[in-house]
């Protein structure tokens, strides 16, 4: 539960900011309550927030909403359209969940947004740029 707190004062922090919560849709082997529940409480507290989906590519750029999220059984990610998306669109925040075990490329080692990883296992892996929030 202590996850909770700090999403809630993470997103009263946004008021006024340009944000972007983006879902891992590369396997259906998730916490998808879990993960509906995350979009929810965006939905209620930032409504005005981007909703990505993307695997190894973007899949949908929508507003938010939690029962339009559609998983694929691949198993393949990469976190880089998504960054460079969330760059060029000029996003002041980008939430992004997943477990972190996709593609980054070697010479991407910093954004110029806050990130933060939605890790919804008990397994933190290391990220190369942005802070880790465990929600499991």
């Amino acid at each position: 539960m202590k996850w909770h707190k700090r999403m809630l004062s993470l997103l009263q922090q946004q008021q006024g900011k340009k944000v972007a919560l983006c879902v891992d849709t590369s396997t259906n082997e998730v916490p998808k309550m879990l993960i509906n529940n995350i979009v929810k409480l965006f939905e209620q507290l930032k409504p005005d927030t981007l909703l990505v989906q993307a695997d190894f590519k973007i899949r949908s750029i929508t507003p938010i909403k939690s029962d339009t999220i559609k998983y694929y059984t691949h198993g393949k990610s990469s976190y880089t359209l998504v960054l460079e998306w969330a760059h060029e669109e000029k996003i002041d925040t980008l939430f992004y969940i997943t477990d972190v075990t996709g593609f980054i490329p070697d010479e991407m080692n910093t954004v110029d947004f806050e990130l933060f990883w939605l890790v919804p296992d008990d397994f933190i892996p290391h990220v190369p740029f942005g802070k880790v929030i465990k929600v499991a």
